[in-house]
Formats: C-alpha cells, sequence, structure tokens
C-alpha cells in the first residue's frame, strides 16, 4: 500500500507505524527513536530514514520523505530520530546515485562544456565550407569532392545537433509533454546519428590505411549517409509514432533528495523506457569496440613503419588524436562500478561534452599543416 511513483524499496520490506489515541503527534523537542536492524553494508550514501507522506487527494499517490528525521548507522543497524508519529522505514537508494551537489556540479560542467563544443562546432563547419585560402578552381573542387572532409563535416554536424538538443533537453523539461517527448527523440536521434557517424570514420580511416590503392566504393559517401543518417532516424521514428512512451519526463533523484520534501529531482527530455535504454547501450558498446579495433589495427600498422620516423610520429599524432576523439572517450560510459563510479561520471561528463571543442583543436591544427606544406611547397 505504501508505495510512490517511483516504486522505492524499503530495507527488508519493513515499515513500522507509531500513533497515539489522542491524534497527530509533531514538533516533538525530544525525538522518537526506532531502530531497524539488519546483515547488509549500508550507510548514509546508499540508505536513509524516511516516513510515509499521504498525497493531497484522494487519487495523487503519496511519497517518502525525510523531513524531521536524522540517521545514524551503527554495524547491523540503522537508528531513526523523528519529531513525529507516523509509519517510518529505511529508503534503499540505488547503487551510484549521486548527491545534490555533485549532480549540481555536473549539470554546470555538461552545459558548459556542451555551449562551447556547439560554438566550437559551428566555426568548425564554416572553416570548412567557407575557408578563405585561395587556391585555383581545379583544388577547390577536389578539396570538396573529398570524402574524408565531407564525413567529417557529417559528424560535425551530428554533434552540433546533438549539443543543441542536450541543451534544451532540460528547459523543455518543464512544458508540454508533447514538445518534451519530440525534444527527447531529436536527442536520442542526434546521439544516435553521432555514434554512426564515428563509426563510419573509424571505418574512412581503415581503408585509407589497409586498402591505399584502387579503392572505389560506388556511391560511397551516399552509403554512409544512409547509413549514418537514415538507419538512427529510422529507429527513433518508428519508436515515437508506434511507442510514443518511449520518450518522455526523465528524473535523476539524488541521495538527498528524501531528506527535504521541497527538494525536486532533475529532469530532462530523455528516454523513459528500459529497453530502449539497454538497447541504445549494447548499440553504442558495438560501435566503440569496433572503433577499438580498428584503433589497435592501426597502431599495427604504423608500428611497422621504419622508414620515415618523423613523418610516422605526426601519423601516430594525427591517427591516434582523430580516433580517439571520435569515439573512444564514450566508452566510459561502462565503467560505471564501485570506486570508478565518481571519477568516471565527472571524467566522463568533461571529455564528451567538450569533444566538439577537441575536433576544432583537431582540425585547425591539420588545417594549419596542410596549409604550411602547401606553402612549402609553391616556394620550391
Amino acid at each position: 500500500l505504501l508505495q510512490d511513483a517511483h516504486n522505492s524499496s524499503v530495507l527488508n520490506n519493513d515499515v513500522l507505524g507509531a500513533f497515539l489515541p489522542s491524534g497527530h503527534v509533531a514538533g516533538l523537542s525530544r525525538p522518537v527513536t526506532i531502530q531497524f536492524w539488519h546483515d547488509r553494508v549500508l550507510d548514509t550514501s546508499n540508505a536513509t530514514c524516511v516516513f510515509w507522506q499521504p498525497g493531497a487527494g484522494a487519487g495523487s499517490a503519496g511519497s517518502w520523505s525525510g523531513a524531521g528525521c536524522n540517521t545514524t548507522h551503527r554495524e547491523g543497524t540503522v537508528i531513526c530520530h523523528c519529531d513525529h508519529l507516523t509509519y517510518f522505514a529505511v529508503l534503499l537508494l540505488p547503487a551510484g546515485t549521486l548527491s545534490p551537489a555533485q549532480l549540481a556540479s555536473l549539470t554546470h560542467i555538461s552545459t558548459i562544456g556542451c555551449s562551447l563544443s556547439a560554438a566550437a562546432t559551428l566555426c568548425t563547419l564554416l572553416l570548412c565550407c567557407f575557408s578563405s585560402t585561395p587556391c585555383p578552381p581545379p583544388s577547390c573542387r577536389q578539396r570538396l569532392r573529398d570524402n574524408t572532409t565531407r564525413i567529417h563535416m557529417h559528424l560535425l554536424a551530428a554533434l552540433l545537433l546533438l549539443n543543441c538538443s542536450f541543451l534544451l533537453s532540460t528547459p523543455l523539461a518543464t512544458g508540454a509533454e508533447g514538445l518534451c517527448q519530440v525534444t527527447a527523440a531529436l536527442l536520442h536521434a542526434s546521439l544516435l546519428c553521432a555514434l554512426a557517424w564515428m563509426a563510419a570514420e573509424a571505418f574512412h580511416l581503415l581503408l585509407l590505411l589497409v586498402k591505399v590503392y584502387n579503392i572505389y566504393i560506388q556511391h560511397y559517401l551516399l552509403k554512409l549517409c544512409l547509413f549514418a543518417w537514415g538507419l538512427p532516424t529510422l529507429a527513433v521514428v518508428a519508436a515515437f509514432v508506434f511507442k510514443g512512451d518511449t520518450y518522455g519526463y526523465h528524473t535523476i533523484s539524488t541521495s538527498e533528495g528524501y531528506r527535504n520534501a521541497t527538494i525536486v529531482p532533475s529532469a530532462r527530455c530523455w528516454l523513459t523506457s528500459p529497453p530502449a535504454h539497454y538497447t541504445t547501450l549494447c548499440y553504442a558498446g558495438l560501435i566503440l569496440l569496433f572503433n577499438m579495433l580498428v584503433l589497435g589495427r592501426v597502431a599495427m600498422i604504423l608500428r611497422r613503419i621504419q622508414r620515415q620516423k618523423a613523418q610516422a610520429r605526426k601519423d601516430w599524432v594525427t591517427v591516434l588524436g582523430l580516433t580517439c576523439l571520435l569515439g573512444t572517450t564514450w566508452g566510459l560510459a561502462f565503467f560505471r562500478f564501485g570506486i570508478f563510479l565518481i571519477p568516471q561520471v565527472y571524467l566522463f561528463t568533461i571529455l564528451n561534452s567538450l569533444q566538439g571543442l577537441f575536433i576544432c583543436l583537431w582540425y585547425a591544427t591539420v588545417h594549419r599543416r596542410s596549409k604550411q606544406g602547401s606553402v612549402n611547397n609553391t616556394s620550391r
């Protein structure tokens, strides 16, 4: 009967009720003490004392609250000190729950990082499309037809869409439900497309290094676009049309969310279906595995280069910088356990929110090197 909207679990399923015939008792100068025994490893990070707060109306569900209760832990015992009488329990918090301060800092980091990445990605797109470097018309046409540059452009466009939709997902979570569902679908589609273009970058890099000669794939870029833009978009549209509840309001509860009844969990527009969430993780895992295999293959090829050591070192910097920045940092999402949890979350947030900025710096470096090389060849 005492079940909230989040399906929260309590210690040993024990709920203790304390009442007096005189009526409601609250604001006690000497708190009442309730002890709950257990055989688990519990502390303030994963267990807290709460009481049941009925809903405001007949049809509204109640919720667990920690207002007026303090929690202390001893070996095998959780002790609750509360200043009122009602139904009490020890609420078990999910593993890996963040504190409000950690959630706030991660939110600020991701907002600043995605804003910088969106601006840097847009600048890089403009640099690639409207480069002011003077060159004869034939070389300009050749540059525009270069598949490598075009693949970079598609990846940058996907990252720009991802950053913008992520920044919109939080403010639109307070608006209409339909608008939030559309934003969540857009965020999901842009994430899938960005990951797909990372795989396209790795595939193209593999072709350049392994099959240097006689490479010709008919409608090569069109096929990559169908794979990286078409398939993810088709999957998201199908999920949105045939199962609209896949997207919606996604709440992020904190470890102290029940200690103060006025605290509202952070919300954003995102996936609300666990099967869709796990499917996305499997999709990302397969792409990251492919990128790591390509990175290993590239490393083996570069080790065989012995003649021009200086050029080999430049190739190492270029290939590792491109491949690492275009996917491998997303693999940190699979290391959320144990003592690595909090450092992993911060590292994942910092590296991936700034991915667009890193690519901008990498492209500017490569562009400057190619410009210097063309100037040197002209002077000769």
